[in-house]
């Protein structure tokens, strides 16, 4: 349970103590005047008198009275003397999130000086229960964690988002990276992949967003820390080292196995992690910036599709915080980028190959070098008519080195399209999603023979039987011999690979680009699977 710890009572300390005490948490104040402890104590507010700026003073008197301190709020009205208390109070209690009220004619000196100890700085403009009443009440215990852990690491602290960055992915790296900032921590915000998605391109350029493209070769020595956003495991959907130490770890997706990091934020009822680094920003009083505003909100629209899919009450709130900060203008054209002529290109090779099924479509585009466009394909063959569900897919290469991406669609219709990939390729590679929106990749060494005279054409053949398959649509004819080629016991889904042991050896790391971990692959609302 929360403790709070109030020091100096004068007319905001007053006021935020009588509202925090018709809460059950405890509380205490500690002021130097008599006069106003008696008043606290006639109010039911337990109050005692102390010196307020003395560390030794308070550490004592709180370890009498409360099982540990998780929030200082100093509430004198004086400036200079909330000053000193604010100085002792961190002292006193250095892991604490600190609320300093600004006291009554604060100079820029003092509220600089409260900025250097203090998670948060308020004056008499904001200074009201209703308004700090989040930050400072349970809920807001994940954002004192997270201040907390930022301020204890080494930097500079490289934020990493998910391999291929979605404009969700991408906009709360950098929110994630204002906040450490604000902490007093370097931090720069890191990709692995690329970034080719027209609409995804805009977003990065017209906000003009400066992040840092790592490759196999990148120096990450160089990083004192590191933190995931929109995914939470090194390796899995990022270029990061599996064995890589994660410090901070933010994503709307639930995981498949333990996450481990110092601070954990893994909340799978809300549409988008910009809402859960929304919250975090308007906790602690940072005011987003336009370009750091727009991104957000972008972010929260994206992959909550407008909001109509997997959208929680928090993603509204978020997204009305953000509109008033927002650029919409910007937005406009982020959500109106013109088509390069590759993309025309895979889409009509698409449309051209297309194999229909009842109300299911599959495609193969055959070799890609841009994967964003299969995502593209699926999203624009769901407009035909007659069609509930596109699978698009292609691959990089034909050798066991090369790699299958697909991506899938589904409109007006039951099925969990997450699931249904699960069920075709899960044995075989990684993949999973949403309902209406997922995603595979899968090994090529898994799916030919050495003695295959058209591996492409096997392929083709071996991924389109299986997804209709897992439908429940046509013959899982070749498919089977996927199967004939490793050590098998019983059925397909008990499926081993020689040596590998364990079911479903594919490389969680292929993850399709984005995780959502729980297939360890997903096709999202990032469009750019």
């Amino acid at each position: 349970m929360t403790s709070r710890l109030v020091l100096g009572c004068g007319t905001f300390g007053r006021r935020l103590a009588l509202e925090l005490g018709d809460r059950r948490e405890p509380l205490l104040v500690l002021d130097g005047d008599a006069g106003r402890v008696e008043g606290l104590r006639d109010e039911s507010i337990r109050a005692e008198q102390a010196e307020t700026t003395d560390p030794e003073v308070i550490d004592r008197r709180a370890a009498d009275l409360l099982d540990g301190v998780e929030t200082v709020i100093v509430g004198g009205d004086d400036p200079a003397e909330n000053r000193a208390v604010a100085r002792a109070g961190r002292e006193a209690f250095p892991e604490a999130f600190l609320l300093a009220y600004t006291g009554q004619g604060p100079t820029p000196a003092d509220r600089a000086a409260l900025g250097e100890v203090a998670d948060r700085v308020v004056d008499e403009g904001t200074a009201t229960a209703e308004t700090l009443g989040r930050p400072i009440r349970e809920v807001g215990y994940r954002t004192r964690r997270l201040r907390r852990v930022l301020r204890s690491l080494s930097g500079p602290l490289a934020v990493v988002a998910h391999d291929n960055p979605d404009p969700d992915a991408i906009s709360s790296a950098f929110a994630l990276a204002r906040i450490a900032e604000t902490a007093g921590i370097e931090a720069e915000v890191c990709y692995y992949g690329e970034i080719n998605h027209q609409e995804n391109r805009a977003f990065v350029n017209l906000l003009e967003y400066d992040l840092t493209a790592l490759g196999p070769d990148s120096d990450l020595d160089r990083f004192g820390s590191f933190a995931l956003v929109d995914h939470s495991r090194p390796g899995v959907n990022d270029g990061l080292p599996p064995e890589t130490e994660v410090s901070v770890v933010i994503d709307h997706h639930p995981p498949r196995e333990p996450v481990e990091a110092e601070f954990v934020d893994l909340r799978s009822n809300v549409g988008a992690t910009s809402t859960l680094l929304t919250g975090y920003l308007r906790d602690l009083g940072i005011e987003p910036d336009r370009g750091l505003a727009t991104g957000l909100l972008f972010g929260i629209r994206v992959d909550t599709d407008d909001f109509s899919r997997e959208v929680d009450p928090e993603d509204f709130r978020a997204a009305a915080y953000l509109l008033s900060y927002a650029d919409t203008a910007t937005l406009e054209r982020i959500e109106s980028p013109s088509m390069d002529s590759e993309t025309m290109d895979a889409i009509a090779t698409a449309i051209g190959n297309r194999e229909v099924r009842d109300d299911v479509l599959v495609t193969c585009l055959g070799e890609v070098s841009d994967r964003d466009a299969l995502a593209q394909a699926a999203d624009r063959l769901l407009d035909l008519e007659g069609i509930a569900v596109t699978f698009v897919f292609g691959f990089t290469g034909v050798d066991e080195e090369s790699v299958v991406y697909a991506s899938a669609r589904a409109r007006g219709t039951d099925l969990d399209l997450g699931e249904a990939l699960r069920d075709a390729f899960g044995q075989v590679g990684s993949a999973g999603g949403h309902a209406d929106m997922a995603g595979a990749q899968l090994p090529v060494g898994m799916l030919i023979d050495e003695d295959d005279e058209d591996p492409g054409d096997v392929i083709e053949d071996v991924v389109t039987e299986r997804f209709f398959d897992a439908l429940g649509v046509g013959p899982n004819r070749a498919a089977t011999a996927v199967y004939a080629r490793g050590d098998y016991i019983g059925t397909a889904e008990e499926y081993r690979v020689p040596g590998d042991g364990d079911a479903g050896s594919g490389r969680e790391s292929d993850a399709d680009p984005r995780s959502d971990e729980r297939g360890e692959g997903r096709d999202d609302s990032d469009r750019n699977a």
